[in-house]
C-alpha cells in the first residue's frame, strides 16, 4: 500500500514532505526546513515520527531538525555530507538498502546544487523527494557542483518511471515557468503548464509537487540534450553538458 504524502509549505518559500505508513503508524519526515508547521501538522494527525530524512545541508533544509528529533527518531543523511548535517543515526551511499515506513528506499547521489546532496526515491509509493536537484520547471543554482555534475544528476532522475511524483524542495515554478518560456518558446506543453501555474499561484495553490512526465515535456533543464531545445539555442553541435550550462547560465542571469 502507498504511503500517505503529505506537504508542508515552511518559511516563504520552502516544502517539507510527511510520509504515513497507516498500519505501522511510522512517519517520516524528509528535510525539515522549520519545526513549528511540521509539528503543528503531526500534532493534528496524531501521527509520530519515526525518521527525518535530510537531503542536504543548506540551512533551510536542516533548521528544523533540533525542534522535531527525539531519542524514538532516527535522522538519515548523507554519509558525504555528514560533517555538514545535524548528527546522523544512519549515514547514507547511493547503493545502500534502505527501509524507511516499511517501504524500500533508493537513495541517490545527485551532486550539483551541492556537493553530497542525496534524493530520496520511494517505488511502491511513486514518489521521489529531490529537493534542490531537480525542481519543478527548473534545477538549483550550481553553489558546489559542476555543470557535468548536474546534468547527469539529473539523468538519473529522468529515467525513473514516468509517473513518480517529484517532490522538490520551494515554490520556485512560476519564476522558472517565465524563465523556461524565453529559451523554449515553441513548446506547447510548457505554455499550457505556465498558465497553469499562473492560474494555481493566483489562488495561493501550491505547484509543487509535480509529476516526472510533466518535468520531460516541460523543464528546459531536463531537455538540454533534444534537438528541439539545442535548436531554439543555436547550440545544434554542442554536447549536452554544454547546453545545460548555457541553460544554467541563463537561468543564473535571468
Amino acid at each position: 500500500m502507498p504511503l500517505e504524502l503529505v506537504t508542508i509549505p515552511c518559511r516563504t518559500d520552502n516544502y517539507a514532505f510527511l510520509l504515513h505508513n497507516a498500519e505501522s503508524r511510522e512517519t517520516a519526515l524528509v528535510d525539515a526546513p522549520e519545526a513549528a508547521p511540521i509539528a503543528a501538522v503531526l500534532s493534528a494527525r496524531g501521527w509520530q515520527l519515526s525518521d527525518i530524512l535530510i537531503t542536504h545541508h543548506h540551512g533551510d533544509h536542516v533548521e528544523g531538525v533540533a525542534g522535531l528529533r527525539t531519542d524514538d527518531v532516527r535522522v538519515i543523511g548523507a554519509a558525504a555530507d555528514a560533517h555538514r548535517l545535524p548528527d546522523l543515526d544512519l549515514a547514507v551511499r547511493e547503493g545502500d538498502a534502505l527501509t524507511v515506513c516499511g517501504e524500500p528506499v533508493t537513495i541517490f547521489d545527485v551532486s550539483g546544487h551541492t556537493v553530497g546532496h542525496v534524493a530520496f526515491h520511494f517505488p511502491e509509493t511513486g514518489a521521489a523527494f529531490t529537493a534542490d536537484s531537480l525542481m519543478a520547471l527548473g534545477c538549483g543554482r550550481l553553489f558546489e557542483g559542476t555543470p557535468e555534475q548536474m546534468w547527469h544528476s539529473l539523468l538519473k532522475l529522468r529515467a525513473l518511471p514516468e509517473d513518480t511524483v517529484i517532490c522538490s524542495g520551494h515554490e520556485y515554478t512560476a519564476a522558472n515557468a517565465r524563465f523556461a518560456q524565453t529559451i523554449d518558446p515553441a513548446n506547447g506543453a510548457l505554455m499550457s503548464r505556465s498558465r497553469a501555474v499562473d492560474e494555481a499561484r493566483t489562488l495561493d495553490q501550491p505547484t509543487v509537487p509535480s509529476t516526472l512526465k510533466e518535468e520531460i515535456a516541460t523543464n528546459p533543464f531536463l531537455r538540454a540534450d533534444t534537438p528541439e531545445l539545442k535548436a531554439a539555442l543555436g547550440m545544434e553541435r554542442a554536447s549536452d553538458v554544454e547546453v545545460f550550462a548555457e541553460i544554467r547560465a541563463r537561468k543564473d542571469r535571468f
